[in-house]
C-alpha cells in the first residue's frame, strides 16, 4: 500500500462513498466487470477462431521473410 497506512485507505475510501454514493459505486462495479467479462469471452472465442483456421489450414505454417525492394542496390 505504499507510504500510506491502512487508516489513510479507510478515509479515502469513506470519503469516495460519500461523495459518489454507493448506489453508483455498485453500478460502476457492475459496469467494469461486465466489461471485464465481455473482454475474457472475446479473447476465447478468437483464441477458438485462431485455432479453426489453423485446423483449416492442416497444421502448416509458412516461413517467409519481407525484404524492402527500394533498397536492394548496394552502392559502395
Amino acid at each position: 500500500m505504499g507510504s500510506f497506512s491502512i487508516w489513510h485507505w479507510l478515509i479515502v475510501l469513506v470519503i469516495v462513498v460519500l461523495v459518489f454514493g454507493t448506489k453508483k459505486l455498485r453500478n460502476v462495479g457492475q459496469d467494469l466487470g461486465g466489461a471485464v467479462k465481455g473482454f475474457k469471452d472475446g479473447m476465447r472465442d478468437s483464441e477458438k477462431s485462431g485455432d479453426d483456421v489453423q485446423q483449416k489450414i492442416g497444421g502448416d505454417t509458412l516461413d517467409a521473410q519481407a525484404t524492402d525492394k527500394s533498397h536492394n542496390k548496394v552502392s559502395h
